[in-house]
Formats: C-alpha cells, structure tokens, sequence
C-alpha cells in the first residue's frame, strides 16, 4: 500500500460499501481532480517564503536579530514540509517518478528530512491510523498513548509518561532534532529507495545550512540560531500534527472497523478558517484527508460537508473542534493515560 489515494480503485472493487458510496458521491462533485493552478500559487509563495528568509539572514549577519530570523525559517521550514506531505500524496501530480524526484529535492535537500523514511512512515500511519499496534505515530518510543502501553513501557516511557501532557510541548523542541537523526538512521535500511542519492543530499544539506550558519555567524550566535530554528520547526510541526488524532480513539487488534470508519473515527478536523488552514497545510480538514489522501489539499474544504452529511447519515461520529480545544483534548488524554504511573512508586 503506498500513501497514493486509491479512492477510484475501491468505487469499483467494493460498489456496496459505505466509502465506496461516499467515493462517488466525491468523484462526481469533481473533488478528485488535480489542482495545477492552486499549487503553481502555493508552490510559488512557499519557495519565496524560503528564499526569502535565507536571504534575510545574509542581510542581516552577524547579529542577534538572527533570532527572530531563525523563528521565520522555522515557519518556512515547516511549509516546505506540508508541502512535501502533498508531493508523498501524490496531490499534485500523478507521476509517482516525477512525484518522488521533487519530494528528494523539497524534503532531503532543502529541509534535510528523508523523503523516503517518512513516505514508509506516514503510509503506514494511513493504513492504521491511531492503531497502536501498526501505527508508527503513537509508538511507546517516549510518549504513551494508550492503556495498554502503559503496561508494557520501559523505563524511560514511564518516567516521562507520568507527566507527559505537560512535557509534550517542551518535548516538541526537540522533534526537529530527531528528525534529522531518524533521517540519517533510515539510510543504514536496505528496504529504503535511492539511498546513496537520499544520502548525498543530506549531506548536501547539512553542510550548506551548517556552512551558512558558521560562515556568517560567531560560533555563539549560530548555536543559538540553530537551537531556535530547530526549536521552533519541532513545536511547528508537533502543534500541527497534534490535534489530527491525538485524543481520539486508539484501535488495538480487538478492533475490526471497515475502511471509512477506521479514518473518520480516529481523526478530528480542526475549526478556524483560512488562517488555520494556511498554517496547518490543509490538515485541518483530516478527516477528508485521511479518506481520500491525495485530494488536493484545495479541495478538502468543499469535500467536508459532503462527508460530514454522509456520515451523520450512517450514524458514524465525526469529531470537529477548533484548534485550541483540539490540544486540550489532546492533553487531557496524554495525562488520562500517565494516570495509573502517577500511583505507582519506582
């Protein structure tokens, strides 16, 4: 299974299923159809966002102000990456060759992320989302996420999990860090595509943001740039990301949902209006995203009420706060969970 929507392909293996009824219904507004247009616009935007900064920080040198400039870049890092998101979707064009191509050059060289890890990664996320068995996005690594977890963690898991709503956003500053670390560990994976050139363009990446960094600021400066932008990109994207499924039900092997009840149930889409949906990539529309994953993200929006009304018509719950509330919920059940740690003495 690849992260490619293949919503045509179940209209016509599974006519008699719920999503496959839905899947036409969405078909035929047109909401499967590329949109050229709307990503000739956001790709421009973004890439000036990009180049801007970067030359923002060459104007201003060595200076303090380097800080606000690190914030920014932050921003613009973690807009190259939803835009990366839509290229593994394949949202904006068919081609998975031509797809793959700009996902290397978007993700490994000009954010440093391994393109091909986090495809493997996040196609696996959509295949069993929230599951805590299969779904790499709420592994006991650092965090627990259910129950069940909780019984199994190692030491460190039960540490930190103890406290771990109020650690989860300190805890997201070192998400940009890891990033990079898992990045570099994928390359010792033989299962991965294209490893030397994913490596090359790492390295590539690595040296010319380290090289601008050292080039043209004093070591101290550039360190504290490097801690800010990293900093920021990891909250950038945890906040992001967060309020997609966490707080929503964890599927365990007991769980036996059809297709469209296994991503609307374990997903929240996210209130707020264009601000919110230009900052969280679209994303904010999750449930439409997680059923037909390569819906240009332009079109999540008028999908939603089409979804929405299908499922209130097949009684299946559809979750939707705004972004604020979608945290809180998110928090409540991180602490939920860290509850029977925080009885226990070590």
């Amino acid at each position: 299974m690849t992260v490619v929507d293949t919503a045509r392909a179940r209209t016509s293996g599974e006519r008699g299923s719920d999503f496959a009824k839905l899947s036409r219904r969405v078909a035929q507004a047109g909401l499967l159809d590329k949109r050229p247009g709307y990503y000739t616009a956001r790709i421009g935007l973004v890439a000036g966002l990009f180049a801007g900064t970067w030359a923002l920080f060459a104007a201003v040198g060595d200076s303090w102000w380097q800080v606000a400039v690190a914030v920014l870049l932050a921003v613009a890092f973690a807009q190259v990456t939803l835009l990366a998101h839509d290229l593994a979707h394949g949202q904006i064009s068919r081609s998975r060759r031509s797809s793959r191509a700009a996902g290397l050059l978007v993700g490994n060289l000009a954010i440093g992320l391994s393109y091909g890890w986090w495809m493997d990664k996040h196609t696996r996320h959509h295949a069993n989302p929230n599951h805590e068995d299969h779904d790499p996005d709420v592994s006991p690594d650092v965090l627990l996420w259910s129950d069940n977890q909780t019984e199994s963690a190692g030491a460190v898991a039960r540490i930190i999990g103890r406290w771990q709503a109020f650690l989860f956003f300190p805890l997201l500053t070192l998400e940009g860090l890891n990033l990079k670390v898992a990045s570099f560990r994928a390359l010792r994976r033989e299962s991965l595509k294209s490893r030397k050139v994913e490596g090359l363009l790492l390295v590539a990446h690595n040296v010319a943001y380290l090289g601008a960094l050292f080039l043209v600021l004093s070591p101290g400066k550039a360190l504290v740039f490097l801690a800010v932008h990293m900093a920021c990109y990891g909250v950038y994207l945890g906040c992001t990301f967060a309020p997609n499924h966490k707080g929503m039900p964890v599927l365990t092997a007991e769980d036996e949902l059809d297709f469209l009840r296994k991503q609307v149930l374990t997903s929240r889409n996210v209130r707020g209006g264009h601000l919110v949906t230009t900052a969280l990539g679209g994303l904010n529309y999750q449930i439409e995203h997680h059923l037909f994953p390569s819906m240009p993200t332009a079109n999540l929006r008028r999908a939603r009420p089409i979804v929405r009304e299908y499922c209130a018509s097949i009684d299946v719950d559809y979750a939707e706060c705004g972004l604020f509330e979608s945290w809180a919920q998110a928090m409540r059940h991180l602490h939920e969970v860290g509850r029977p740690l925080r009885r226990v003495r070590t």
